[in-house]
């Protein structure tokens, strides 16, 4: 009986421990297909995004990738897109592109139910589209965590998820060096660099790191040209 029991707890500590791995590493594909790199890709071609804006930094990650000719996407948080509609407005007017990153980008995201996150998620698309006047197509979790819940609402709203094979972690570090190293070191063909437009340490680490982009031929395209996909819609079936 006992054997029994302890065979049954180990089980289900694998299953648990599975379910955590597939459920934080976006690139698992776990529970949602994401999209975070083309292997394919052998021109020196590599996509910028950026994470929780916009925000006041947001303006001089502009103007840095104006001076280096690059084009970016930015994964609005709802709530920042109220407080910062301006300078939304200035990224898709300097030809980037947006995507969805919830309304609230809460702690607790992963834990909402698939309704909860559908109308975030409409939300969201809702304030964007006021700017873009057409559907958003692009998805990425906050914390880049996928879910059962969040798989059944995008079955609704229909957005690709995109993920990242290159992550800067300047969401936890602001020690420009290390980030920055970090992401040099990873660079290849057809890479997608997840950054934030939310702290002056990201600026520092993207001027160097366009730098280095630059010195080494790499072109940096949108996530629409990298991966051959369609950010916008007219319409969802």
């Amino acid at each position: 009986m006992t054997i029994n029991f302890l065979w049954f707890l180990g089980i289900i500590i694998i299953w648990i421990g599975i379910n955590a791995f597939g459920s934080s590493r976006i690139s698992s594909n776990y529970h949602v297909k994401a999209f975070c790199s083309n292997p394919l890709e052998t021109e020196k071609k590599i996509a910028l995004t950026f994470d929780d804006g916009p925000s006041i930094y947001t303006l001089e990650v502009l103007e840095l990738l104006k001076k280096y000719n690059a084009k970016a996407t930015f994964f609005c948080i709802g709530k920042n897109i109220e407080t910062h509609p301006e300078i939304l407005q200035k990224v898709i007017d300097e030809g980037h592109l947006v995507g969805n990153h919830s309304y609230s980008h809460s702690k607790f995201f992963d834990f909402y139910n698939s309704d909860k996150i559908r109308e975030e998620l409409q939300k969201t698309d809702a304030l964007l589209e006021k700017f873009t006047s057409k559907k958003i197509n692009f998805f990425r979790p906050p914390y880049g965590v996928t879910t059962p819940s969040i798989r059944r609402a995008l079955k609704v709203t229909g957005h690709k998820t995109i993920g990242w094979n290159i992550r800067s972690l300047d969401g936890g570090t602001t020690d420009v060096e290390l980030i920055l190293n970090r992401i040099k070191k990873r660079v290849s063909p057809g890479g997608i660099v997840l950054l934030h437009d939310t702290g002056e340490h990201s600026v520092l680490v993207l001027e160097q790191f366009l730098q280095f982009l630059q010195q080494n031929n790499y072109e940096v395209v949108s996530i629409e040209e990298l991966l051959n996909l369609n950010a916008y819609e007219i319409g969802r079936g």
